[in-house]
């Protein structure tokens, strides 16, 4: 949790948004608070991420912090004086966080540093968590007397197991990314100097196959996590049929037979 209440530049913008061809990246640009993630940085996140979804020239979207800090959690400077009243009328959290996980487009989380509370939660809403060896997560809303609120009881668990998710939200402790990937919440690790080129390599790969079947296999693993075996085969069985009237699976096989690359049209 990021604690520090300097004053900040008031032009600053809290992404920095770029394209590298099929590629979007959006970094967190809050330096001077660890990237503590403020009602405003989730604003401008929910609408970059919007825009680039509706773009049909991307194919995947990296988000980034930077090499001391993915994001330090909220920004708690500016939270620390709310009331109940003011939280539940607002509909703090949901009113814009759960645009984040409404995305379509597959989405990768380039960690570096400290992904701790809602920087933690931030990262799990993402598709794959490509972590530094420099980076930490944890879950320390206990130490501030409150407890994880964009997902963190939820989505914890269901990446690292209750044993884990419990131990990290009773005792605010952090893990490294060698925990992290053992236990699940991290795809893979790089050294810390090639985490963004990893990430976006791994996100142009993603982006040059057909745009709809990466957003099918995102919607169907997705499904695994909020159903039972019988719908969510259902649900992976329907999305494969419908794959069959994609002009990009004829091309896919018809490459494969002739034995040369693929070229997809996203259709």
């Amino acid at each position: 949790m990021n604690l520090d209440h300097s004053n900040e530049a008031a032009a600053e913008p809290p992404i920095l948004v770029d394209r590298r061809g099929r590629v979007g990246l959006l970094r967190l640009n809050r330096p001077s608070r660890f990237n503590a993630l403020s009602d405003a940085l989730i604003d401008r996140l929910g609408d970059e991420l919007e825009a680039m979804d509706a773009d049909d020239g991307i194919g995947a979207i990296v988000i980034t912090g930077s090499d001391k800090a993915f994001a330090a959690g909220a920004d708690i400077g500016a939270m620390a004086d709310w009331d109940f009243v003011h939280v539940y009328k607002t509909n703090y959290v949901s009113r814009n966080w759960d645009r984040l996980a409404r995305i379509r487009k597959p989405v990768i989380a380039a960690v570096g540093g400290f992904a701790l509370g809602g920087g933690c939660e931030l990262a799990m809403t993402c598709d794959l968590v490509i972590a530094a060896e420099t980076a930490r997560f944890g879950q320390p809303e206990v130490r501030l007397g409150v407890l994880p609120g964009a997902g963190g009881t939820q989505r914890l668990p269901r990446a690292v197991g209750k044993a884990k998710a419990m131990d990290l939200c009773l005792t605010a402790r952090m893990m490294d990314a060698q925990e992290a990937e053992r236990a699940g919440l991290v795809s893979r690790i790089v050294p810390a100097e090639r985490l963004l080129d990893e990430a976006l390599e791994a996100a142009a790969r993603i982006a040059a196959f057909s745009l709809p079947v990466a957003m099918m296999i995102k919607e169907s693993v997705n499904r695994a996590f909020e159903s039972g075996l019988s719908e969510g085969l259902l649900f992976e069985r329907r999305s494969f049929h419908a794959a069959f009237g994609l002009q990009d699976q004829k091309e896919g096989m018809a490459a494969f037979l002739a034995k040369r690359n693929a070229s997809f049209s996203h259709c």
